[in-house]
Parts: structure tokens; sequence; C-alpha cells
């Protein structure tokens, strides 16, 4: 059973909220790192990626930019730009995008759990974007960026989210994109109690989004068990930070994919290898957006096609069947010989929030070909997850993405 605890957060304090909270390291380039926190001191993406501190030729793992990191957070502590609550206490976080509303609860899941596979994963992790992440929070003694986690709903989670709702939230902010945060302290004992008690009867949890996060974090764990063989459990350095929804409040985006080129064939003889798998229809209504499972949008030449799977190439397997499978299978790899996505440079994966225009200007600017998909489910996730099996990469975009500087989980 899942073990969600309450911590103990370091949070903005109030009225600096909005200065702080940022986008997660990840989704930015150094220069466009480095355009933000000149733009706003106070983002704490000048934390997260401390190289934004130094001249460009600087290495952005250099040991002096993660010393820089851990000297900032501290001096940001001890400026009062940061406060501690007084208890152990969970968090409520609701974020509203473009009228959808998400809610999830702010704790610490158990490294152990991560371990035993209570913490279920569905994407492989590359060791060399872990080794950034362990430096960062073992030198800061900190963990800045909350995992991502799913649940299957609860209904005395959801009693406790509804009812704390209707209190004021201590913050109350626009971030980029339009999106609308919000968060509540659930400092009230019952309260704790109770979503503590339920996690206990929820039998799995599922990373979402974060997975090189979470990983780093255990390893960070690790570490310090081995640096401390007397390591009694206990320790804050054997939880990580992270932010739980309930499956029915998230949304999977799209996750496309452009090709650069055709592998050699022409147009015509794409359409007939392709025809071999799905049916193909000439797509003349502007945009051709799946709107079902077993449904791909193609963009090849200045035309779109809208593609349906044939049932023989159908399959009732949680991997084989998703749409990614079949598309990578029958299509990326004998056709256009795409044998590894996760390191061919021909391949480029882009999120559905970029909309589908976005594949038609990749194609109609650079050639070759660009696939729209139908998003992948919650449940398809949870089914890979539960079976021990991993999805293709690329295969879930989540929005809004969860900010960092809302909620720090010190280590020790």
């Amino acid at each position: 059973m899942a073990k969600i605890t309450p911590f103990q957060a370091y949070r903005p304090a109030k009225g600096k909220e909005a200065q702080i909270a940022a986008l997660p390291y990840d989704v930015y380039s150094r220069s466009e790192a480095k355009q933000v926190v000149d733009k706003n001191p106070m983002s704490f993406l000048g934390i997260d990626r401390a190289e934004t501190q130094f001249p460009d030729d600087v290495d952005t793992y250099a040991d002096c930019v993660y010393d820089k990191a851990r000297e900032l957070l501290d001096r940001r502590i001890a400026d009062g730009d940061f406060v501690m609550d007084e208890k152990p206490c969970y968090y409520l976080y609701e974020q509203t995008m473009d009228g959808r509303v998400q809610t999830g609860i702010a704790a610490c899941a158990a490294v152990d759990d991560y371990l035993n596979d209570v913490v279920k994963k569905h994407e492989n992790t590359v060791e060399a974007k872990e080794l950034d992440r362990i430096r960062h929070v073992d030198t800061c003694n900190a963990q800045t960026g909350p995992i991502f986690l799913a649940y299957r709903n609860h209904d005395v989670i959801d009693a406790v989210t509804e009812r704390v709702r209707q209190s004021d939230a201590v913050y109350d902010f626009l971030s980029d994109g339009g999106v609308r945060n919000r968060v509540w302290v659930i400092d009230d004992d019952a309260d704790i109690a109770a979503i503590q008690g339920a996690f206990e009867q929820i039998p799995a949890v599922y990373i979402a989004d974060g997975h090189h996060r979470c990983a780093s974090a255990v390893k960070v764990a690790l570490k310090r068990r081995q640096e401390k063989p007397g390591y009694t459990g206990s320790e804050e350095f054997n939880r990580f930070l992270c932010v739980l929804f309930p499956e029915k409040e998230l949304a999977i985006m799209d996750y496309n994919r452009y090709v650069k080129d055709l592998n050699g064939h022409t147009k015509e003889n794409i359409l007939l290898e392709i025809k071999k798998i799905f049916n193909v229809k000439p797509y003349r209504d502007g945009e051709a957006k799946p709107d079902a499972k077993g449904e791909i949008g193609m963009y090849l030449s200045g035309n779109w096609y809208m593609l349906s799977v044939r049932n023989e190439f159908k399959s009732g397997d949680p991997v084989d069947g998703l749409d990614v499978s079949i598309l990578q299978r029958e299509v990326l790899t004998p056709i256009l010989g795409i044998q590894d996505p996760r390191t061919d440079k021909r391949i480029e994966f882009v999120g559905g929030i970029r909309g589908l225009k976005e594949l038609k200007k990749r194609v109609d600017d650079g050639g070759g070909i660009a696939f729209a998909m139908y998003p992948t489910s919650i449940r398809e996730l949870f089914a890979v997850a539960d079976a021990g099996r991993l999805m293709p990469p690329k295969s879930t975009w989540f929005e809004p993405k969860l900010l960092s500087g809302l909620f720090i989980h010190r280590l020790s």
C-alpha cells in the first residue's frame, strides 16, 4: 500500500509566490532559462538552473553551478523569501488551464515504495539525464521539483479535497500560459489522518510525469543510505516530493511525431506501404486530428490524411495495442527506418500543446512526414504499469506542468 506522508515544506512567503514559482527546469534551453532569470531574478529557475548565474563559457554541469544553486537556496531561505510551516502538512494544489481543473495533494512518497514497485513506472530513464538532478538534489540537500503522480479515485480524499477548496487559498495567481494556480495548507489533524489512511488503502500510485526526477531522488537516497549505514528509515532523504492527482481529473495530451525525410521513398510509395496497414482517407477539411483510438493523422507533401488501423494490426496487449506502438512497429521502423526513436536524430517529438499547425510547419519547411496521434489514456498508462511493462518513448504529454519552487522538501 502507498505510504504518502505529510511534510514541512519550505514555500514562498505570502505575496512572492507568483514571482518565485517557475516551470520545470527541463522545459528550457540554457539561453531560454537565462532570459527568464534575467527578466525575473526572483524566479526559482535561477536555483533550478544555476548556470544562469554564470557566463556562457562555464559548463552547465560544473561543480560551481551546483554550489551556486545551494548558495542561492540557502540565502533566499535566510532572507525570508521562503517560510516553513510549523508542523508536517499536506498541501492542496489546484491548476486551471483552458477551463479544465486538476487538484492534487502535495506530499512525500516513500523511496522504498519506488523500489518495491508500489510507485509504478511506465518509462525507462536515461542515466545521463539523471546525473544532473542527482547532483542538484544532493548538493542543495533538497528536492525542488515535485514528481507528478496519479492514483485511482478515492472518495475519502475527494471529500477532504472538496471541503478544503471551500476555504481561502494561501496562494492564487496566474502563471505562464494563463494557468491559474491555487494552494491550500492542510494542517487539520483529522484531515491529515484521513488522507494518510486513504492512501494506505490504495495499492499503487503511478508516475505520470517526472520519471528522471523520481529516479534521481531515489538514487540520492540510496547514496545517503550507503553513507549512513545506521540509517533508521525515518530520515527525510527516504522520501521524495510529489503531487498526486486522481485519475478522473487528469487528461493526457497527444504526443506527435515528425520524421525529417522519407527514408528514400517517394510520396506514392509511402502511401502504398501505409495502405497495407491502415485505411487511408484524404482529409480535405483542415487538419486531420484523430477523434478516437486507432486513428492517426498524417501530413505528407502538403496534404492531410486520416489513417485508421486495420483490425488485423490491432492488439489487446497493453503495450502492443497502443497507437504509438502500432505506428512504431508497422511504419516508423520498417518503412521510415527509425530503429530506435530514443536516439535517432531523424525523428522529433512534438507535444500536443503546440497543435497540429506545428506539424504542418515542420513538413512544409523541411520536408519529411508528420503523424498526429490520439492521446494515450490514463487507463492505458495504468494498464501498462500494472503489467510491469514500458511504453514507447514520448507516449504521454501532460499539461499544465507542475511549477517548481512552490514546495521544497529539505533532506535533512
